[in-house]
């Protein structure tokens, strides 16, 4: 199972099994007992469903007398059967009432008769001869019944974990060994997707139980947001989701919010949108999700329209994200006061001013890229060879904030792209519930008025402003410079908390020069925070808990038969992108040689060739 799943390991799901049938010698037609099932909320069935328990491997086998629910488990029965024992059957003769099976090798005496009794649609064995008189050799040589679903429940059952970190080699190769078949690489990938779908439930079951999913979660956390669109069809279209302890803990933050979106990797596709702003102590403090069926127009407007039920137009609101034409559009739609800001341009703009060279700034931009830890080391170490400096810039800016492979959100929900898109909100759940968790014994644990980041942040600017020269303007300006003789620095205004370098007016955190401003008048430097930066609002922001489900509680049956089918799969038009659109200053720095302008062999000039030249 992934990182970030509800703490249960593979070992504590229960599936498919039937109880322990009579050996391949009994005569007796007493039945056996009935499939045993139990009911499981998660595990990809719909809630209340009966859900057949593990098999067993010695269970497989066939016996006179035995019942099954449906002529479709009968088969499944006999498909399984013959993967196990590695040989293969023919239909003699199949209908509603009837089902009769003999070996694919011809005069062998292996067969099973199997028909209902009276109205009842369950099947009942007649007949089975388990010996084969023909060739192990021979018969082991077809596996027309092997099929993808067939070996994902073998391998579910008896093989192996079907988590993460499984790649379908790994199980291409213990079916091999356990029953002699011939896996080639898109087998094993389709057995290992069956095999996870029996774990976590198929695409369809997630849409299908995603209304009873969203209710139980708005149940247990208050002031919960949840919406849920269907198309005309009942197709699923988006979800939106931020739960209760975001939606009162954001107020207790700057008003900066970073938006983004990531493709999932599911049958169905679709993108998971996310809000994310900063707690006091630097912290990702997620807002909101989505999950939306394509990443257009309609989406990320749907998508600010609810996240500004939660966050209100304001000038002072800033918006961050990537260069999506889609999200400039909403924003300017449905935020029309707030500023847009592009992710990484302030620290790329800091590199080129401080540490000059379009190779290292290239290094940097790949290391932030990065989606394999590997890569991100490799290219790190590139950039502490050819510029010392500039790696402990990038070191002390902290890795997690600029960095894709070090960024937490994006490494907790990694694992969870490909499941069903109940899964998906449950992984983020469980997700939410452990951070909060955390980050409130943290809060708890300060000690000072400020907080710890803050702390630490606030000791080197101290440090860099006893180099500064402060000379007073007025009752309220004041001139910082470098020097008794330097020139002039910055102006700051410590009443209205302004400097000319602006990061004093942008961060809400005073900057070296308002540091030594205030050193010079007198004045306490905490004074110049704002309340955002306190421990006080730091345990304010994490002070509720996100709550898990309460799967024994009922839900409405208005509820639970809503439909929610699963979306239509689109495909993009053209050729799908490999990445990402590259900011203004990529392309002002791309070192790509332009065109070559082809000339005219013979009179030396554009526009034409030798054989058309006019000379």
């Amino acid at each position: 199972m992934f990182d970030d799943s509800d703490g249960a390991s593979s070992e504590d799901d229960n599936f498919s099994s039937y109880s322990e049938s009579h050996s391949e010698d009994e005569e007796s037609p007493t039945l056996p007992p009935k499939k045993i099932y139990q009911n499981f909320s998660m595990s990809g069935s719909k809630e209340g469903e009966e859900v057949p328990l593990r098999l067993e491997m010695s269970s497989m086998n066939l016996a006179v007398g035995q019942r099954y629910e449906s002529k479709a488990d009968l088969e499944r029965r006999l498909k399984l059967l013959t993967v196990k024992n590695q040989f293969d059957y023919d239909v003699v003769m199949s209908n509603p009432t009837l089902l009769i099976a003999k070996c694919w090798i011809d005069g062998c005496i292996w067969r099973v008769h199997a028909a209902t009794q009276g109205e009842s649609p369950a099947f009942y064995v007649c007949i089975y001869e388990s010996n084969h008189s023909c060739s192990s050799t021979k018969r082991s040589v077809r596996s027309r019944h092997a099929t993808p679903a067939i070996l994902g429940e073998l391998y579910r059952n008896f093989l192996g974990d079907v988590g993460p970190a499984v790649r379908p080699t790994s199980v291409g190769i213990a079916i091999t060994k356990q029953f002699g078949l011939k896996m080639d690489y898109w087998k094993s990938h389709r057995t290992l997707q069956f095999a996870r779908e029996i774990d976590q439930g198929t695409p369809e079951s997630g849409f299908e139980r995603l209304p009873s999913y969203l209710y139980k979660i708005i149940r247990e956390n208050l002031s919960t947001v949840a919406r849920l669109q269907i198309d005309e069809n009942g197709k699923f279209m988006y979800v939106f989701l931020a739960f209760g302890a975001s939606v009162n803990g954001f107020p207790f933050m700057r008003k900066v919010v970073v938006v983004n979106g990531t493709f999932l990797n599911g049958r169905y596709k679709g993108t998971l949108l996310t809000a994310l702003a900063q707690d006091g102590n630097f912290q990702i403090f997620p807002v909101a999700f989505a999950v939306v069926d394509t990443e257009n127009d309609d989406s990320w407007h749907c998508f600010f329209t609810q996240l500004k039920l939660l966050i209100p137009d304001d000038e002072g609101l800033a918006i961050i994200s990537d260069m999506h034409n889609s999200i400039g559009k909403a924003i300017k739609n449905v935020y029309p006061f707030a500023s847009r800001g592009i992710c990484t341009y302030h620290l790329y703009k800091n590199i080129l001013e401080r540490y000059k060279g379009k190779d290292a700034f290239r290094l940097v931009n790949k290391a932030a890229r990065c989606f394999r830890m590997s890569d991100f080391t490799q290219i790190f170490e590139e950039i502490e060879a050819i510029n010392p400096a500039l790696h402990g810039y990038l070191q002390k800016a902290d890795v997690r904030l600029w960095t894709r492979v070090h960024f937490p959100g994006e490494r907790a929900l990694s694992n969870a792209r490909g499941l069903n898109i109940v899964r998906i909100l449950e992984s983020i759940r469980v997700m939410m519930t452990r951070w909060f968790a955390e980050w409130r014994e943290d809060a708890r644990s300060q000690r000072t008025m400020l907080t710890r980041g803050v702390e630490k942040l606030l000791h080197g600017r101290v440090t860099a402003a006893r180099d500064l020269m402060v000379q007073r303007i007025d009752d309220h300006h004041t001139e910082v410079k470098y020097g008794s003789s330097g020139e002039s620095l910055h102006v700051v205004n410590l009443v209205e908390r302004k400097c000319t370098c602006r990061r004093f007016e942008l961060e809400k955190l005073p900057c070296v020069h308002a540091i030594a401003a205030a050193e010079h008048r007198k004045v306490s430097r905490i004074s110049l925070f704002s309340p955002y930066y306190t421990s006080s609002y730091l345990v304010s922001a994490h002070a509720e808990s996100v709550m898990p489900v309460d799967s024994a509680q009922p839900v409405p049956d208005i509820v639970a038969n809503q439909l929610c089918l699963p979306p239509t799969v689109r495909q993009p038009p053209g050729r799908p992108k490999k990445n990402m659109m590259k900011s203004a200053l990529e392309v002002a720095l791309s070192n790509k040689r332009p065109r070559k302008e082809h000339t005219c062999s013979r009179c030396r000039q554009s526009g034409h060739n030798a054989k058309t030249c006019p000379m």
